[in-house]
């Protein structure tokens, strides 16, 4: 919207269009007849695409930035405290040393005897800087990682304000994020999954300031008087928050391939939010307008630019002549591809050996005792064990337990297929966009594991996951809390139901911060902390 110009009262098909509070934030009832139900010049579209955020900005930001720093002193806390003995304990022994290599080569690995490169650079580059920091120390080598899981807290806060345009509800995403046991680990490890989910879930923020970026545009050509319903509408202009979405998506496959789910999934959700919203704008074929106008540049954006962002991460690997597998083409004779330039070719090798890798990382007769298949993830049935000693004083006791066990928060995590039956039930039979954009999210990151069950796999997989199990319980807990129309005492009810709740996952996470950080504890009490056989 242009500054100094007023939205008209909002009204649909001439009937005022009630603005209710969903937790604390104004929101938009729309009545009368579906958008697809009215015909040009019937009724006003303006209200439908009304964008409008909670006027408590300041606030916003000053409870944002509150959560934000609390979320790192928990992320740093102790950060260096389980090693083993001074060294990276479980994947971090991959990763950790990739990086250390990567920081003294330039960006790149360059050892063919250690063929355990198995995923792209842009993980182990993050983790470099770290060691470039502060140096080859537990330190060193987390900080990086923490600071992500800590950036993960303020973009889940700003996302769920957007989503819920309520500041209440956004800080509730944030201690939830906070209070989670599988995203508050991995924010401690020299590992990838924290760099990838970070880079994922700010292409999700990009895509929904992009939507109403998009919406505002139409706004305008709306209450101008500009839109000729029978044509595609409007186009709509350069998206940069489209555009950076992209970027971030690129990002993320350069942590780990998997992140093509999500290139897939969001843009596909940016193309029905395009033709959504103009059908909202009184575009007589929206579906059609969003094919002829929209589709190229959402594959530009969400598919193009990645692709060359993802090449980008591998800048190093060409500026090398040592790297692993820069020269295939000239040391084996079996390399195809003989159209393309013979460093594609070279690269396009090693990529394809890497997929080999992955394809025959399968469950061999003993299997690994911590490996989880994706139905145990949604509960967190399976948790994994990054490190244990025992015998060691330190808990007022001669022999005490040093233990760090990924865990998602079971007040959390036990909710999640509730949650999941509740969102489709909104998103199908209600057609509420932000419980679809919600599973859209999470299952990019969950489904796509089933389609090759024999591979190994690990409850940290789930990382990517946290977010969008954050924001479908705070969507939840808006219902819970009722709107400002809602008698007091309803209201009050939901607030006490609310933070009851909130307490609730705030105590779980305190219980297990021992085992989560590797604190020195009894015998008695680990043994306390267990609470499914299968967390044995």
């Amino acid at each position: 919207m242009r500054p100094g110009k007023a939205r008209p009262p909002l009204t649909i098909d001439g009937v005022s269009a009630p603005v209710r509070r969903f937790g604390g934030a104004d929101e938009l009832v729309q009545v009368g007849r579906a958008p697809s139900a009215r015909r040009p010049g019937e009724s006003d579209p303006l209200p439908l695409l009304d964008t409008s955020m909670p006027t408590d900005r300041r606030r916003g930001w000053v409870v944002t930035l509150v959560i934000t720093l609390i979320a790192g002193l928990v992320r740093l806390w102790d950060l260096g405290r389980a090693t083993d003995e001074g060294t990276p304990v479980f994947d971090e022994k991959h990763y950790v040393p990739q990086a250390w290599q990567m920081l003294r080569n330039g960006g790149y690995e360059d050892n063919p005897g250690y063929e355990l490169v198995a995923h792209p650079p842009v993980g182990k580059q993050l983790i470099a800087i770290g060691e470039w920091l502060l140096g080859y120390t537990p330190w060193g080598w987390r900080i990086v990682a923490a600071l992500f899981g800590t950036l993960m807290v303020l973009l889940i806060v700003r996302i769920a304000r957007r989503m819920t345009r309520s500041t209440l509800l956004g800080a509730l995403a944030g201690v939830l994020l906070i209070c989670d046991g599988l995203s508050h680990v991995q924010a401690r490890v020299g590992m990838l999954d924290i760099f990838q989910a970070l880079f994922i879930l700010a292409a999700f923020s990009c895509l929904l300031v992009d939507r109403d970026q998009v919406r505002e545009r139409l706004w305008q050509v709306c209450s101008d008087g500009r839109l000729d319903p029978s044509t595609w509408g409007p186009r709509l202009g350069f998206r940069w928050w489209r555009f950076g979405a992209g970027l971030m998506l690129g990002l993320a496959c350069g942590v780990k391939w998997n992140g093509i789910y999500y290139i897939m999934a969001f843009g596909l959700l940016s193309v029905i939010w395009d033709a959504l919203a103009r059908r909202a704008a009184g575009v007589r074929r929206p579906w059609r307008a969003a094919l002829v106008r929209d589709t190229a540049p959402a594959l530009w954006a969400l598919v193009g630019i990645p692709l060359l962002v993802y090449f980008a991460t591998w800048s190093g690997w060409f500026a090398s002549e040592t790297a692993t597998d820069r020269h295939a083409v000239l040391l084996n004779d079996q390399v195809g591809m003989s159209g393309l330039p013979d460093v594609l070719r070279s690269l396009l090798y090693y990529q394809l050996n890497v997929l080999d890798f992955h394809t025959h990382l399968t469950t061999p007769d003993t299997p690994h005792p911590w490996e989880s298949k994706p139905w145990a993830w949604p509960m967190g049935v399976r948790p994994m064990l990054y490190y244990y000693e025992s015998g060691m004083p330190g808990c007022g006791r001669n022999s005490c337990v040093q233990a760090t066990m990924l865990i998602g928060t079971p007040a959390m995590w036990w909710l999640a297929l509730p949650v999941a039956a509740w969102s489709v039930w909104r998103a199908v039979f209600r057609l509420d966009w932000r419980y679809a954009a919600v599973l859209v999210g999470y299952g990019a990151g969950y489904l796509p594991w089933f389609t090759n069950l024999s591979r190994q796999m690990y409850y940290f997989y789930a990382t990517p996951l946290v977010p969008f199990l954050v924001l479908g319980i705070v969507l939840v807990l808006g219902h819970v809390l009722g709107t400002a129309q809602d008698h007091y005492e309803r209201r009050k009810t939901g607030l006490l139901a609310v933070s009851l709740y909130i307490g609730l996952v705030v105590a779980n996470f305190v219980w297990l911060w021992p085992v989560l950080n590797g604190d020195s504890i009894s015998y008695e009490h680990w043994q306390a902390e267990l609470w499914l056989p299968s967390w044995r």
